[in-house]
């Protein structure tokens, strides 16, 4: 495992603040996207999650089974308290675990920031991994960053070699500009919508 994927290296970030990805409110693409599923019994898996914003907004509009993953102890800590009602519902699970390690299924992905934070090297064994994790028809919908930027995290890339690690199992039914992205991001996220 690499530095970038460690435990304690995340677990710092998040103790000294340093967390510039966070946006501090869900993701305008993705809340675009979540706004139009109707399907409330869907298992949604939000891996790298960070503060999940996305999984406040997708529990408060009533989705039933969400799952949280970060490699961050520190954070899944605080998440535990943040859910703490909807995890006593059973409507939400948070797992502490690297996602490589994960199991289970899902129906869909919301990718957030969580591609990017990742060991570019990892990128190829990421689409294997998401889906092992997709039932048949599953969904990766989210934002990927376009730009150049080989020291991260986040770690940037383009959609030419986004589609390399992608199509062998997904169908790519959308790979365009964000045109609702922040102010700070503009021009520089992908939405993307991926089929198994």
């Amino acid at each position: 495992m690499t530095q970038k994927l460690s435990d304690q290296f995340w677990s710092e970030r998040y103790i000294n603040k340093q967390t510039g990805w966070d946006l501090g409110t869900v993701s305008p693409p993705i809340k675009a996207y979540i706004d139009q599923l109707s399907n409330k019994d869907i298992s949604i898996l939000i891996p790298g999650c960070g503060n999940s914003y996305e999984a406040e907004y997708v529990l408060s509009k009533g989705f039933k089974k969400v799952t949280l993953v970060d490699i961050s102890e520190v954070l899944v800590a605080q998440l535990k308290g943040k859910f703490a009602a909807e995890i006593a519902e059973g409507r939400c699970e948070v797992i502490h675990a690297n996602f490589f390690d994960l199991k289970g299924t899902f129906d869909l992905v919301i990718e957030q920031t969580f591609f990017c934070a990742i060991d570019p090297d990892l990128r190829k064994e990421y689409a294997v991994k998401m889906a092992e994790l997709l039932v048949k028809g599953g969904k990766i919908a989210g934002v990927l960053f376009e730009m150049n930027k080989p020291d991260g995290p986040p770690f940037g890339g383009n959609r030419e070699e986004y589609k390399t690690y992608f199509e062998p199992y997904f169908e790519i039914k959308t790979m365009e500009p964000c045109f609702n992205s922040i102010d700070s991001r503009a021009g520089k996220e992908l939405f993307v919508l991926l089929q198994k």
